[in-house]
């Protein structure tokens, strides 16, 4: 069997971001509660902004890397995304063109919540693994934004401002999959995975969302539980404590991934807060510093989490790495992969944690306004010329990114700045 997982990967955060810390101060809430959540700061989306900018603003340092003869191998490019702009027309198709991708390649679009991005990448691992077409590379964007509409009307489906506005976040993920796994090689075969029919968060409209946070949260430690069980059932030797040297988990806000570790270390080992403290701190905590820089990213969110433990860890020696994917709704999986020191340096040369720190921080008169305009953006909108200028102190930190221009006919234009 050939090796597969990950060539390459690239995460991004955004052009602007906002303080979670002084967001609560401003709506009058209860900070201390951020705590406990362990968020500090919140990716916005400009109007210039959308799931395509993310996808394509993620994908283009690492398609940058390639020579033109391995780029012609992307033979397979998936759009895993939950903030589709078109109920039809896939987002892939921008991305390949923005990308100057080979036209022999299969585009297409998935969503299925947060898990979309484990989903794509899986799809993307056995393509690889079936030799279909020997050499051949797949990329996976898993893409989302929330520009934190509220839906009205249903006594158990109404957005609650005081726990979703801090952790709502945008971003992207960029996957290059292929037969030589230089930054995780996925252990083929070893996957547990978990589902059934839930309402705990949901989009019932294009631009809103919706959910049950307690739902939400039981059906996420009781599917990190079922998917390591069944994970353990096809990898016999498998211990959660002892086998992998880190956890990389769907992060809607750390508290969550908090709460399922210690949820998992004291149903299957009785361990005693000290000890479940420290381990946190040793295998979980590196995963979520980038995660707390951007907030919920979803499908992208185990990505970016992956991506923060391989900048951050240490990995003298090869380490194998967990992690737990959940979609609300739902559908959950478990898997792992090993990394490297050269993984480690491979995916270092993209500066990530450099990129998250210089965004633009935004004023909240300025996030005020900003939440007024994006209407105008909204899901549908046949005909508009973004107003770039809206913003003009953001101008400097767009350089070299792509953003919306206008939509012409619901056509959506990009350009570079």
């Amino acid at each position: 069997m050939v090796s597969v997982g990950i060539e390459s990967m690239n995460v991004f955060g955004g052009i602007t971001y906002l303080d979670v810390i002084e967001l609560g101060k401003y709506r009058d809430i209860d900070t201390s509660t951020f705590k406990k959540l362990l968020i500090k700061e919140k990716t916005v989306p400009l109007p210039c902004e959308d799931p395509v900018t993310n996808g394509v603003n993620a994908a283009k340092p690492l398609v940058d890397t390639m020579s033109q003869a391995d780029k012609d191998r992307i033979e397979l490019l998936i759009t895993c995304s939950e903030s589709g702009i078109d109920f039809g027309k896939s987002m892939s198709t921008y991305i390949h063109y923005y990308l100057g991708l080979n036209r022999n390649c299969r585009l297409f679009e998935m969503k299925n919540a947060c898990y979309s991005g484990t989903a794509g990448l899986q799809m993307a691992v056995n393509f690889i693994l079936s030799q279909v077409s020997p050499g051949a590379k797949a990329l996976v964007i898993i893409t989302d934004t929330s520009r934190f509409m509220v839906e009205d009307g249903g006594k158990n489906l109404n957005m609650d401002w005081e726990f979703f506005e801090p952790t709502s976040g945008a971003g992207a993920a960029a996957i290059l999959v292929s037969e030589t796994p230089q930054v995780f090689q996925i252990d083929v075969g070893a996957n547990g995975y978990y589902g059934y029919e839930v309402m705990d968060t949901c989009r019932p409209t294009p631009d809103g969302e919706a959910g049950d946070a307690d739902l939400g949260l039981m059906s996420y430690l009781d599917c990190c539980e079922q998917s390591f069980l069944k994970y353990k059932e096809r990898v016999v030797d498998a211990d959660y404590h002892d086998t992998f040297g880190y956890l990389a988990c769907h992060t809607p806000f750390g508290g969550m991934v908090k709460t399922a570790h210690k949820t998992m270390m004291r149903k299957l080992y009785r361990a005693k807060t000290p000890e479940i403290e420290g381990d946190f701190k040793q295998r979980v905590e590196p995963g979520l510093k980038y995660c707390q820089k951007v907030g919920n990213i979803m499908g992208a969110s185990i990505f970016m989490a992956l991506a923060s433990i391989i900048d951050n860890g240490q990995f003298d020696i090869p380490k194998r790495i967990g992690c737990f994917s959940y979609g609300s709704g739902c559908c959950s999986e478990f898997y792992s992969g090993v990394v490297t020191k050269q993984g480690q340096e491979r995916l270092l040369r993209f500066n990530i944690e450099q990129k998250l720190d210089n965004r633009y921080k935004l004023s909240m008169g300025e996030y005020e306004k900003l939440l007024v305009y994006s209407s105008k953006v909204k899901f549908g909108v046949r005909n508009i010329k973004v107003d770039f200028d809206l913003f003009p102190n953001i101008t400097d930190f767009c350089q070299g990114k792509l953003i919306l221009d206008e939509i012409k006919e619901f056509h959506r234009e990009y350009k570079w700045v």
